[in-house]
């Protein structure tokens, strides 16, 4: 079995992960991102097997049921997000490693499970209002979704003392950078 390291991106919805995850990948050949299973409807933007593979809520309890996942989590009611163990060594088998855009109970799961060969990285706005600000700015959410996103970014935000590294998202150019040089540091320093 091939193996090789995993770099988890967790955050509140809105602090900017997806947006440095999409960086990493433009600059980082040895890096490919880990496909989730999600049970939530297909925006418009999105395509089946690149951004998700979408399947129903049954088919996912199914896969729990048959321990095909390495993490997993309803993140809202019916709504279930997690990484299939295949995934990852999907990527492995490429001889690549594993890059994670994923809530932060999945992020904590996995740094959990691969210790060492994981990189663990909180991206957390520059304040909570901010935040706020970012989410309500995106004009993509009725104002119960919202609000419910700003809630549990609350929540979230209090996980961050737990991860490996957390970066502020003040300044996105500054941000890329940082985070270009962290994963390069770590996955020097673990071959």
């Amino acid at each position: 079995m091939s193996t090789g390291k995993l770099i988890i991106f967790s955050a509140p919805s809105g602090a900017g992960k997806t947006t440095l995850v999409k960086h990493l990948l433009q600059n980082n050949p040895k890096l490919a991102f880990s496909i989730s299973c999600a049970t939530r409807s297909q925006r418009i933007n999105e395509t089946d097997g690149k951004d998700y593979y979408f399947i129903s809520p049954d088919d996912f309890k199914q896969k729990i049921d048959n321990q095909e996942f390495v993490e997993w989590e309803e993140v809202y009611k019916n709504h279930f997000y997690g990484t299939l163990k295949s995934e990852i060594q999907r990527i492995w088998n490429q001889d690549k490693h594993v890059l994670f855009d994923i809530d932060v109970k999945g992020g904590l799961n996995l740094k959990k499970q691969f210790g060492e060969n994981a990189l663990a990285i909180f991206v957390q706005p520059p304040t909570f209002e901010a935040l706020a600000q970012r989410l309500t700015a995106r004009n993509t959410d009725s104002n119960d979704k919202l609000q419910m996103r700003i809630e549990k970014a609350s929540e979230e935000l209090k996980y961050a003392p737990q991860f490996d590294w957390i970066l502020i998202n003040d300044d996105l150019q500054k941000a890329k950078s940082q985070v270009i040089e962290k994963v390069n540091e770590f996955l020097q320093e673990v071959q």
